[in-house]
């Protein structure tokens, strides 16, 4: 019985010394032209570009954070991730209706408006994911941004 219990103490040691404490994680430069990851402010026509900015005439919120990046720009992997797949925005089809979801340093995350490479497989940090669409083409004088959302749709300002 001491055995079980000395182990039971053991195994749980090494899965809390094993947690990634996500508050430590930062997003490497995500965009090319953008090594900061600025964040897009207010467009006059199509809102803002914070974590919970108003949507649709204030009935939903922005589930994530943007990213200023030129249309035709590349994006890169911020941290080691894995490809998990692809991301659509969007129900109806359109010229951005694309991203990728991610996995990597403890955390779940998606890019939107992005043509991936590959949809699936691993990415060293600065490896290019794929490049930006062409925002304007659908939302013509909006800041052109990569769409950052977490997979549970919490707050991702925290790591950039």
């Amino acid at each position: 019985m001491r055995l079980y219990i000395l182990f039971s103490f053991l195994l749980l040691a090494v899965i809390c010394s094993c947690r990634v404490d996500d508050s430590q994680v930062k997003f490497g430069p995500l965009c090319s032209g953008n090594s900061s990851n600025r964040k897009r402010g207010c467009d006059t026509k199509y809102g803002c570009g914070n974590y919970g900015a108003s949507r649709g005439g204030g009935k939903r919120k922005h589930e994530g954070l943007d990213i200023v990046c030129a249309d035709g720009a590349t994006v890169y992997a911020p941290f080691d991730v894995k490809l998990n797949g692809k991301a659509a925005p969007y129900k109806k089809n359109n010229a951005i209706n694309d991203g990728i979801n991610l996995s990597g340093e403890g955390l779940c995350f998606k890019l939107f408006y992005v043509k991936p490479d590959s949809y699936s497989g691993t990415l060293t940090k600065g490896q290019k994911i794929g490049t930006l669409l062409p925002m304007q083409n659908v939302y013509p004088g909006i800041t052109s941004h990569v769409h950052v959302q977490m997979c549970d749709k919490s707050d991702p300002t925290k790591y950039f």
